[in-house]
């Protein structure tokens, strides 16, 4: 992992963020705030689809077209989301790479999508799934809640990590 973020640290890429995020008034927290808002988009479109296939929201609504409506704030969270955080990751890598709640963060992100793009690409192309598999498609959508809440929290930890593991 040094060899990795002595690389990046040292890298054009690493200028460049540290030039955008020192030198480019406002942007550090503008980034912040699309990073943010990107995370709402794809909460709140996982947990709409999440709490329809659990049977706790939006009962009249068919899982179907909400996907097919929420799918493009899912996918533009996820664009937002990485577009905006790599600068901070580039930046300062030693601070993220080296990190036991990113690293958290990142062991459940992958999950979280992978729950999500398959709840959402089900929804899309089998409509019928949800009705033929429902115990199937509740246990997911608690998984996918689950996962998402911690990748969350995780991400809000991240600048508190010094708070959960003291330095050696």
């Amino acid at each position: 992992m040094e060899s990795f973020t002595s690389w990046i640290a040292n890298s054009a890429a690493n200028d460049l963020a540290l030039a955008l995020l020192s030198s480019v008034p406002g942007s550090p927290p503008i980034l912040q705030t699309v990073h943010l808002l990107s995370i709402v988009a794809i909460m709140a479109s996982a947990l709409m689809i999440d709490l329809r296939i659990l049977g706790l929201a939006v009962p009249s609504q068919d899982i179907h077209e909400m996907a097919g409506r929420l799918r493009f704030w899912a996918l533009g969270g996820v664009i937002g989301v990485f577009s905006s955080g790599i600068w901070f990751v580039l930046a300062r890598p030693n601070r993220y790479f080296n990190n036991p709640v990113f690293q958290i963060k990142f062991t459940l992100l992958l999950p979280a999508l992978l729950c999500s793009y398959w709840i959402f690409r089900m929804a899309v192309r089998n409509p019928n799934f949800f009705g033929t598999h429902l115990w199937r498609a509740r246990l997911l959508a608690m998984l996918s809640l689950l996962l998402w809440v911690a990748v969350v929290l995780a991400g809000r930890w991240i600048a508190y990590s010094e708070y959960l593991f003291w330095p050696a």
